[in-house]
């Protein structure tokens, strides 16, 4: 029989963005080692309301690992130990008994603090919003093969489409930059057909955008790769700086209402 788990805890608390914040230490008492992350902080907030104190806050949705909601920093590391598992997906099994445990929030300045281990990402949202789509009418569904895509660029597309929009990669990056988030959301799109009609101007609002969200700059640090709980892959951050190069030096909008040079 797998022997439960005695830890301590020490969580980030500040009521909102406005206030300061600190560390608060908890006991984690009993903790079977088959729960997962959440779950245990589930049982602690259960202790928490049953003193009549505030449960700790953090964000979560779906429990299954794709979401991207319970982003939450542990022990230094965006979702915690273990490689390509979100913090819902993270097991208690990981961690040993007697152990320290410290828990925070995503720190980015584009991230306010809500509350506790809550972070406010309507960034991402605003960024997605301004070009992460494809506005082409394309009329019904079309049979699967009626459209060739060669198979290299369907996987690549398929690959960058698995981000969840976590922020860890933001979280993770020493400048807080976003830019494997965005260049997923750029590449699933603009390796595929149906994406080639706005190539350009996606690139080139969406990263209008990130930079006005206050989001950090990409310096090659590999981070962000390392901490994505989906493997997307710098490459993606190559293809979409060689898209926004060739957006800024060549692309011009198109003009309405006649007139024009003679």
């Amino acid at each position: 029989m797998t022997k439960n788990l005695n830890l301590t805890l020490h969580v980030w608390r500040q009521k909102n963005a406005q206030c300061d914040g600190k560390f608060v230490e908890y006991p984690a008492a009993d903790i079977s080692p088959e729960m997962s992350f959440l779950e245990m902080l589930d049982v602690v907030n259960e202790g928490l309301i049953r003193k009549g104190e505030d449960p700790i806050t953090f964000d979560h949705d779906c429990r299954e690992g794709i979401c991207g909601a319970c982003g939450m920093v542990v022990n230094g590391r965006a979702h915690g130990p273990k490689e390509r598992t979100t913090a819902c997906q993270l097991h208690m099994r990981s961690f040993k008994d007697g152990e320290s445990i410290t828990i925070e929030p995503w720190r980015a300045e584009a991230f306010p603090i809500v509350r506790d281990l809550m972070v406010d990402r309507g960034a991402l949202d605003r960024i997605i919003a301004v070009g992460g789509f494809i506005s082409v009418p394309t009329g019904s569904p079309q049979d699967a093969n009626a459209l060739p895509i060669p198979k290299e660029k369907a996987e690549l597309s398929m690959d960058a489409a698995a981000c969840i929009g976590c922020g860890a990669c933001v979280a993770a990056c020493p400048n807080a930059s976003a830019m494997l988030f965005l260049s997923a959301k750029v590449s699933h799109l603009g390796l595929l057909p149906q994406g080639q009609p706005e190539r350009y101007t996606r690139v080139r609002d969406m990263v209008a955008q990130m930079d006005a969200e206050q989001f950090g700059t990409c310096t090659n640090h590999g981070e962000c790769e390392s901490a994505c709980p989906k493997g997307i892959k710098m490459e993606n951050i190559a293809r979409m700086n060689r898209d926004f190069m060739k957006a800024s030096l060549t692309y011009r909008p198109a003009t309405f209402g006649g007139g024009g040079a003679g």
